[in-house]
């Protein structure tokens, strides 16, 4: 077995597609349900359709499966794509915290949630752009 972050394992241990639509489709089920994410929340649109078509395709990328946001949507800068919120630690946090949960309902092994959520760290960190 080929390990997480090496070519398409990752993407592969997400479920593929599939496997990660229903993580991005569960991280925003929760963020709806969550107090702690209700800034986060409230930075999005009311129909959250073209959120969670761009977060899956975004994750199908950055795990190293096809690059399916860029073919839709073009070259992503993530800070960029942010700039016009008002992302802090708390944001931040609240964000992670929805991820994690989401992880955690997909039934994947603890080793490869922990892989993702310090792996996800790294861009969520990248949009904090307050405090």
């Amino acid at each position: 077995m080929k390990l997480y972050g090496s070519e398409d394992a990752t993407y592969k241990a997400a479920g593929e597609f599939d496997g990660i639509k229903k993580l991005v489709d569960d991280f925003y089920d929760i963020m709806s349900e969550l107090k702690e994410s209700k800034k986060v929340r409230d930075m999005h649109p009311v129909d959250l359709e073209v959120s969670r078509d761009k977060l899956t395709r975004f994750l199908c990328a950055w795990t190293g499966g096809p690059r399916l946001y860029k073919e839709k949507y073009g070259a992503i800068s993530i800070p960029q794509v942010h700039s016009h919120l008002t992302i802090g630690s708390e944001e931040r946090d609240a964000w992670l915290l929805c991820m994690k949960k989401a992880l955690a309902k997909q039934g994947y092994p603890q080793d490869f949630q922990e892989y993702m959520i310090t792996q996800l760290a790294v861009p969520a960190e990248r949009c904090r752009n307050a405090d």
